[in-house]
């Protein structure tokens, strides 16, 4: 056995690192976390703030091994990240494994080369308790935050909902955002584009300097250029430089990889993990553009030797950011003698880095600007024509040029031709286009990253898990929003004619951009109204402050906590005790058929329309809302079109066919099966045609593929990718298959394999008792239903082995699953008779009421 254990935190950075050290070296991996927070409670005395950590279920095999090799070992080297993350995993470690000081070792790198591990084995040190009590002190605030403010949200808003401390801030952003675009008035204005020829018949774009805000102005303006001989009034050329950003942070590599790739925050940062523990980068959580001197020396030496000496300028960056560290170093390659690797995706990320760094140590581009303006005397405002020339490429040559979300789409970097003062023009073409002014745009992930990052908010680790987790919570989503379409008046001038059109223009439509869901809205106006300290940016930034102070040693975490909590739990007893609930109802007027209220909010299965009063002697009706539409948004008209839904259309092979929408959206129904209606087409659109064509469709994708031992195997897409079917048996197909072209073998391997797993997969089974001993992950476990419980030990202390499990009655079983939830076997209660109503509704109402019931029962 190895007299050295080393224990990182993945199994891909443990491959890596073995490779460097000797045979008296043996490298384990932790796979993160082997104890946190327990899953279940908030885990933390509120008297002291000490947590209650736990080994989790899954991590309670892995620790007995890593206890074994503890003992084996003479010394144990923690070799987690180097982050705050990093230090608590160690922490963790050397706690749960009792690691004594004299007996381990803390070590550190910012790159897993052989260099980089080699020196930090030379230069080890303690567990920095420090940098694990802000992470601590992050863990248990943001556990405090949500176990207390959830259930306010549960009571107040809707069950099962969950609230974060920058989590809810995030969607905090996306919301006010939208409420911007919603609430922004466009003003018109006219702009004028003139295209002038000079005698080589050169072409030159110009723009007016100025804009006009009516038509008339516009128009007249044209009159006047009609007959004017224009001329080369001024010729303005001036250098210019510009000069290479700097190597990336975290938060860089994320939008540069969003805009320059399309990859989001969490491929980013999965695919820069792997090249991380693959030894390719540095380590990728970082806010610091600080590079070392070998990095330095390292690029200007593959500079010079591509590029040549006059693109090398080797110089340093200094971060913005107070809290950044500048100890660690920016994101960049290992080895600048690797340009590329052989994975594609890989490749593409790490190729965006090595570029950035190369870029970083590069000269300056050098360009010529230069302005002519066109004009005549005569005329009030004048035309100006921009455009410059790259003299010395520099750090272009490496990286080239991409524009930003934020940037004007017009283009100003072309090439005009000579020209001299005084030079007479003819225009060719002058336009007047009615322009209206743009809201802010939506945030993308890499926008909302940049706009986190300069409210201080969050570090480096903690982007992507936030923008993941408010999706998840469907608070906000990525779904496409359909232009609209508004008239805009065109001029143009041709040959002194001019024409007037009006012309259709699409607006407002996006796509791949957060927008607020309904529950997101409510919960996000709940919660800034009655948490407005919590929600504040501000407030959140100083608490990421705070952290840093307790990581430098300034700021003790529990007196931190007490002063924090001594404030909070006040609040979230008022709110609980005083504050209205919150559905985001929102009144759209009167129904013309009943004279009832129509209103929108939200509701069980989450936004609707309701038309009535809960307390009217009629019950009241609902609708559910389509894909698109909001309850801020929705109009009266809208919302009485979906009453008109389901309706039933002519049977189709002898089944009933209705159209209707439910908790998944719109869909068809015949017979028993429900068919969902394709995203963004209208379910009051279908008629008969178009419902047997989706119908025909349906029938096609189920139509079976193949058989096995005569029976029929079918296939379609699902949450978790690409499947077969056989009888009752869901087999996932694998990307190695060609899922669009399956032979009858591939099926055949396919249904034996999941065969032979399901066979393995019971050690008894009891299907009336909804009971079974299985082979799980980590060994053998009961389950009841859907709930899984332990197994027990023997009365000797050992473990049960698979053949002992064969043998056990289900009444022991039943025992064992008693003992963990002495509920488990209960009878439920049946519910109670309703209370008949006090007056009938019409025939009407009761078709309409059961519809939507229908409808709330829908399930794909």
């Amino acid at each position: 056995m190895s007299k050295n254990l080393v224990i990182v935190e993945s199994p891909a950075k443990a491959k890596t690192i073995q490779k460097y050290l000797g045979k008296d070296f043996e490298v384990k991996s932790s796979f993160g976390h082997i104890r946190d927070l327990p899953k279940k409670g908030m885990g933390i005395d509120l008297a002291t703030f000490s947590p209650d950590y736990e080994v989790s279920a899954d991590k309670k095999k892995l620790v007995t091994e890593l206890k074994s090799a503890v003992k084996k070992a003479e010394m144990v080297w923690l070799a987690s990240d180097e982050d705050r993350e990093g230090e608590a995993i160690a922490w963790h470690l050397a706690e749960e494994l009792k690691l004594k000081p004299e007996n381990r070792k803390r070590i550190v790198f910012h790159e897993i080369t052989k260099n980089a591990i080699l020196k930090a084995i030379e230069h080890p040190r303690d567990i920095d308790q420090n940098l694990v009590n802000a992470q601590q002190a992050r863990r248990v605030l943001d556990r405090i935050v949500g176990f207390e403010m959830s259930p306010v949200l549960w009571k107040k808003v809707k069950p099962g909902l969950s609230a974060g401390r920058v989590q809810s801030v995030a969607v905090r952003l996306v919301v006010e955002r939208e409420k911007e675009i919603r609430s922004f008035v466009p003003k018109a204005s006219f702009k004028l584009d003139g295209i002038f020829l000079n005698d080589a018949n050169q072409e030159i774009s110009a723009k007016l300097k100025k804009d006009f805000n009516k038509e008339s102005e516009a128009e007249n303006f044209l009159e006047s250029a009609k007959n004017t001989e224009f001329k080369v009034l001024n010729v303005e050329t001036k250098p210019g430089s510009r000069s290479a950003s700097a190597p990336f942070t975290t938060s860089t590599l994320q939008q540069e990889a969003s805009s320059r790739l399309g990859y989001n925050v969490t491929n980013t940062m999965r695919l820069a993990q792997r090249l991380y523990e693959e030894g390719y980068i540095t380590y990728m959580r970082t806010d610091s553009v600080n590079l070392s001197q070998e990095a330095i020396d390292g690029a200007k030496k593959q500079i010079v030797s591509e590029y040549g000496a006059e693109y090398s300028s080797p110089r340093n960056y200094t971060t913005k950011s107070s809290s950044a560290q500048e100890a660690h170093e920016a994101i960049r390659p290992t080895d600048f003698s690797v340009k590329a690797i052989g994975d594609a995706q890989l490749s593409k990320l790490y190729q965006l880095i090595y570029r950035r760094t190369l870029a970083s140590q590069m000269a300056n581009a050098k360009i010529e600007k230069t302005v002519i303006e066109i004009g005549n005397a005569k005329l009030p405002q004048h035309f100006e024509a921009q455009g410059e020339v790259i003299i010395f490429d520099g750090f272009l040559k490496a990286y080239g040029i991409v524009k930003t979300e934020d940037e004007d789409e017009e283009n100003n970097e072309k090439l005009l031709p000579k020209v001299t003062v005084g030079e007479i023009l003819s225009y060719k073409k002058i336009t007047a286009t009615e322009k209206f002014t743009k809201p802010n745009a939506r945030y993308t992930e890499a926008g909302l990253v940049r706009k986190l990052e300069e409210l201080g908010i969050g570090r480096p680790s903690t982007y992507a898990p936030t923008i993941q987790t408010i999706q998840n919570r469907e608070y906000v989503d990525k779904r496409e929003i359909e232009p609209q379409t508004r008239e805009v008046v065109k001029f143009s001038l041709v040959k002194e004619v001019i024409k007037k059109e009006v012309l259709d223009e699409k607006f407002g439509g996006d796509k791949n951009k957060f927008v607020p869901t309904d529950i997101g809205e409510v919960v996000n106006d709940f919660l800034t109204d009655n948490f407005t300290e919590i929600l504040d940016f501000g407030f959140t930034a100083k608490v990421e402050e705070s952290f840093d102070e307790i990581a430098n040693g300034g700021q003790k975490w529990k007196e931190m906590m007490t002063d924090f909590y001594s404030k909070f739990h006040p609040r979230i007893e008022d709110v609980e005790e005083n504050a209205d609930r919150a559905n985001g109802e929102r009144l759209l007027g009167v129904d013309p058929k009943t004279g009832k209220n129509v209103n929108a909010r939200i509701g069980r299965f989450g936004p609707m329309i309701q038309i009535g009063e809960q307390d009217d002697e009629e019950k009241p009706v609902f609708a559910s809302l389509l894909s698109g539409q909001n309850i801020a948004t929705i109009t009266l008209e809208e919302a009485l079109e979906l009453f008109k839904l389901p309706f039933n259309l002519n049977e189709v092979d002898g089944h009933p066919v209705t159209i209707g929408v439910g908790r998944f959206g719109p869909y068809v129904k015949w017979g028993e099966t429900y068919i969902s209606i394709p995203k963004g087409e209208d379910p009051l659109s279908v008629d008969q045609s178009r419902a047997e064509e989706i119908i025909n469709e349906k029938k096609l994708a189920d139509a079976p593929i193949a058989n096995y031992k005569g029976e029929p195997i079918t296939k379609g897409s699902g949450r978790f990718g690409p499947f077969i079917k056989y009888k009752s048996v869901f087999i996932n197909v694998p990307k190695r298959y060609n899922f669009d072209n399956l032979s009858q073998s591939d099926i055949n391997e396919l249904v034996e394999a999941k065969l032979e797993k399901e066979a393995n997969r019971y050690i008894q089974q009891w299907e009336a008792e909804k009971i079974s001993i299985e082979n799980a992950r980590w060994g053998p476990i009961v389950k009841h239903g859907k709930n899984i419980y332990k197994i027990p030990k023997k009365k000797d202390d050992t473990k049960y082995e698979s053949d002992d499990l064969k043998e056990v009655s289900l009444d022991e079983v039943k025992k064992w699953i008693t003992a963990q939830d002495p509920k488990a076997f209960a009878e439920k209660k049946k519910p109670a008779a309703k209370k008949p109503a006090a007056k009938k509704a019409t025939t009407a109402k009761k078709t309409v009421a059961k519809n939507q019931q229908q409808r709330n029962n829908y399930s794909e």
